[in-house]
């Protein structure tokens, strides 16, 4: 698959799963068939209130959490670094980690 370059050097799949608006009742089986057809990028955030089901489709799929790139956004609140990283703790609720880049 095509990636993107980042400014930080990290190489992000150009296409990826967006799940906003998708009922978290529908997530886990959405993010599962994408990165069972080859996805590897879900694009997510906790104010969609499903990045708990996201997380436990990467959890249960084949792939190894390293092969996939998870991208979420942040409150207003939490911009800075110290609370940018507080709130990707809170939007891991499953205690996946991230990359500290």
């Amino acid at each position: 698959m095509e990636t993107i370059t980042l400014n930080n050097g990290v190489d992000m799949p150009a296409l990826g799963l967006g799940v906003f608006q998708t009922p978290p009742d529908e997530t886990r089986a959405a993010v599962k068939a994408a990165l069972g057809a080859g996805y590897h990028h879900v694009d997510t955030a906790a104010a969609y209130g499903n990045d708990r089901q996201v997380g436990e489709a990467v959890h249960n799929s084949d792939l190894d959490r390293s092969e996939v790139f998870l991208e979420t956004k942040i409150w207003i609140s939490d911009y800075g670094y110290d609370e940018t990283r507080s709130g990707c703790v809170i939007s891991a609720p499953n205690g996946y980690p991230y990359p500290d880049r």
